[in-house]
């Protein structure tokens, strides 16, 4: 496994600290995020999941705690927009050129709006994937969202 992702660069580019956490990625786990957590010791609400959305057909990015469903109605809102649904994962892919299960939401290969749930400033640092499946990264919630570019706000469903 690579230490080294587009998004461990951009994070480094950007002055961002981070601690790199690696764990056996098992595919076939029912919530992927919930069986990285346990994987690294964490709890669920602490390590971050990276979803590629589509909010009135346009790209976003959400980035929430493993444990939660995000509330489509309350992200469109956040983005300013009237719908919103998941994104294909092959669409995704493309998008940010990183694997499904490996999303993360520092070094894509385009800039989309993005949101994070207010929730992540409760914790000192939050985990989010790093780029590739069993790579995360531990951030300062306040330095994760400037890094993403992301508001924080609620998206709780």
């Amino acid at each position: 496994m690579s230490k080294t992702t587009p998004a461990t660069v951009a994070l480094t580019k950007a002055g961002v600290a981070f601690e790199l956490f690696a764990y056996d990625y098992d595919p076939d786990a029912p919530r992927v995020g919930l069986q990285a957590a346990q994987a690294v010791g964490k709890a669920p609400e602490q390590v971050f999941k990276t979803l590629m959305t589509l909010v009135d057909g346009a790209p976003a990015c959400v980035i929430a705690p493993s444990d939660c469903e995000i509330s489509m109605k309350k992200l469109a809102a956040a983005i300013g927009g009237k719908s919103a649904q998941m994104m294909k994962p092959a669409d995704a892919e493309r998008l940010t050129g990183y694997k499904v299960g490996g999303v993360s939401p520092f070094g894509q290969r385009k800039t989309v709006p993005t949101v994070m749930d207010e929730t992540a400033v409760l914790f000192d640092q939050i985990l989010i994937n790093g780029g590739q499946r069993g790579l995360l990264l531990g951030v300062a919630p306040e330095a994760a969202a400037r890094a993403a570019g992301a508001r924080l706000v609620d998206i709780k469903a």
